[in-house]
């Protein structure tokens, strides 16, 4: 067997959603089993048509796509999510054997992301799966408006302003830094380390606490009653979430 179960490498990556597609039953279960212990979401599709129709109903954070699929090829599934223009930023991990070179090429001109070939270790997987969703949530950030506009709340990044119900707020720079990580990635779950990697940094070395005493700060500033937050929510046992609903 050229795939292996691995121990769980790292933080929960709390609601992140793969999608494997894959044939093999054999090589999806492992996937999806490896996928699910690293705390993924995890759904999957034996075929190119399925796959596209999950893709619909639920738009994945990433896809792990075999090219040799039956039917509609990986190549082609490639190709329509990143025609699509709700799609085209969902990162691709191809999968392929080593006689695909060619279709591994046309894959990455294509636009997916990184590419692993057959035999591979799940654990090299799992590394990729992190840093190509790491580098998505920079890019994320780098792609922010420059104002921010809801309800009582608007973040003028470019001047580094902040008004809550038309009021000037003085945020300090790790405040606001955070503030706009919550702005920009709405309506999921992070945990503290997730938050610490993407604020603070990776080479930070703080406690995961520090999260909890900025948040804390951060609601002071633009809660109605930070006492009974209503944007930045805390999820009791993973983390914290920022729901632009309370903001309303």
């Amino acid at each position: 067997m050229f795939l292996e179960q691995v121990a769980f490498l790292g933080p929960t990556p709390t609601g992140r959603h793969v999608l494997i597609v894959e044939d093999d039953p054999d090589i999806l279960e492992l996937l999806r089993f490896n996928l699910q212990q690293e705390g993924f979401s995890v759904s999957t599709a034996a075929d190119g048509a399925t796959a596209l129709e999950k893709v619909k109903r639920r738009p994945p954070d990433l896809v792990v796509l075999d090219l040799a699929l039956p039917g509609l090829s990986g190549l082609e599934v490639c190709r329509r999510l990143r025609e699509h223009p709700d799609w085209r930023r969902i990162p691709v991990i191809m999968v392929t054997a080593k006689a695909e070179e060619a279709d591994r090429v046309v894959g990455l001109e294509l636009g997916a992301d990184d590419y692993v070939t057959k035999p591979f270790s799940v654990r090299e997987l799992m590394a990729r799966v992190r840093a190509i969703l790491r580098r998505a949530a920079a890019a994320q950030q780098q792609r922010a408006p420059e104002v921010y506009e809801r309800g009582r709340l608007r973040v003028d990044f470019d001047r580094h302003e902040v008004f809550v119900a038309g009021e000037k707020k003085e945020l300090s720079r790790k405040e606001f830094e955070l503030l706009r990580f919550f702005v920009q990635n709405p309506n999921r779950v992070w945990d503290r380390l997730q938050i610490l990697d993407l604020v603070w940094g990776e080479d930070t070395h703080v406690e995961p606490r520090t999260v909890d005493v900025h948040i804390r700060r951060l609601r002071r500033q633009i809660e109605a009653d930070d006492g009974h937050p209503r944007a930045i929510l805390t999820v009791r046992g993973v983390g914290y979430k920022f729901d632009e609903r309370g903001l309303d």
